[in-house]
């Protein structure tokens, strides 16, 4: 699914590339905190403006990233829709705003980095609470198996679509609910197997 988030990261040697997975997850929890803290649709469009800036810098890929983004985007028009019919156009610009520009700099931070080096900076950040009996490996990895789960998952989905439109039976839930839930299961219980065939997870 080359189509999905995950996938989007690019190589490259701008300062967002050589800076570590570490202080740009930092600086995506800053910017949630300033996101949250300041007010206003006046903000919200800034808060976009910077982070559209941030993404064209990375170079992303702006066909791939906005077909990636689609979803997301959707959610956001929708909220917006509704953001206007309860608390009217202020508010809707505000709370759209502001989730777009987290989502633009979600992504900045996945094209400029690899899932891996995310995962290992999430690891570090949880060592000091190894001493309350947290294994900052084990949350890494489940975290990193969470991930990689999504696209897998959406093929599978796509897979069982298909599978039901072949057969003539795109209006039956259950000829594509069945079949995606079997192979969700399967895939589930083959990753459970690898974990424990590399010791992981017996304690």
């Amino acid at each position: 699914m080359s189509a999905q988030l995950l996938g989007l990261h690019r190589p490259g040697t701008t300062l967002l590339h050589r800076l570590g997975a570490g202080a740009k997850l930092l600086a995506l929890m800053a910017a949630g905190l300033a996101v949250v803290v300041v007010r206003g649709p006046a903000s919200a469009l800034v808060a976009v403006t910077l982070a559209a800036a941030l993404l064209g810098w990375s170079g992303a890929r702006v066909g791939r990233t906005l077909a990636a983004m689609r979803w997301l985007l959707l959610t956001a028009a929708l909220l917006g829709g509704w953001t206007v019919w309860q608390h009217g156009w202020p508010r809707a610009v505000e709370v759209v705003g502001d989730l777009v520009a987290l989502i633009l700099l979600a992504t900045t931070l996945t094209v400029t980095t690899p899932v891996d080096e995310v995962m290992d900076a999430v690891a570090r950040g949880l060592r000091p609470l190894r001493r309350l009996g947290v294994d900052p490996e084990v949350v890494a990895l489940a975290f990193s198996l969470m991930l990689r789960a999504i696209p897998s998952t959406i093929v599978l989905a796509e897979e069982a679509r298909d599978a039901a439109l072949a057969r003539g039976l795109e209006r039956s839930p259950r000829a594509r609910l069945i079949p995606f839930v079997v192979r969700v299961v399967a895939r589930a219980r083959d990753t459970g197997d690898a974990l424990h065939a590399r010791g992981i997870g017996e304690d």
